[in-house]
């Protein structure tokens, strides 16, 4: 995952290798996800597990959404189900694989276990 991470910072780094706007995914941080609530920036935050496979169905989807340029803004924070236990609750998500949107500091939709692209997609444009 952090190699993804890595990969796609330098591939939106170096557009002439096919890169351009991918949105900014990152291990949840409360001081990030504070400031993008206060830029009024479109936030998602993914509670995941290794271990899950409704998360893993989930990736792929999430990352083909994040590479359109209507997405090119959104915050992505993954937040890890088993070991942070304190934000999955700051959250009131009772399950890995939910999708929680944001509009700044509004949040405007949620799911859980979802794995239809077109519902996936319905729910990141309440973000933006």
């Amino acid at each position: 995952m952090a190699t993804r991470r890595i990969l796609f910072g330098l591939l939106a780094a170096f557009p002439l290798f096919g890169g351009g706007a991918i949105a900014a995914e990152m291990p949840y941080d409360p001081a990030a996800f504070e400031a993008a609530q206060k830029a009024g920036k479109p936030i998602l935050v993914h509670i995941t597990a290794p271990w899950c496979t409704t998360c893993a169905a989930q990736k792929p989807i999430l990352s083909k959404l994040e590479a359109e340029p209507k997405f090119k803004d959104l915050q992505v924070f993954d937040v890890d189900f088993d070991s942070r236990k304190d934000v999955v609750k700051q959250f009131s998500a009772t399950m890995q694989s939910t999708l929680i949107t944001y509009k700044g500091a509004k949040e405007t939709g949620r799911s859980a276990g979802e794995t239809k692209p077109e519902a996936i997609s319905s729910l990141l444009d309440k973000a933006i």
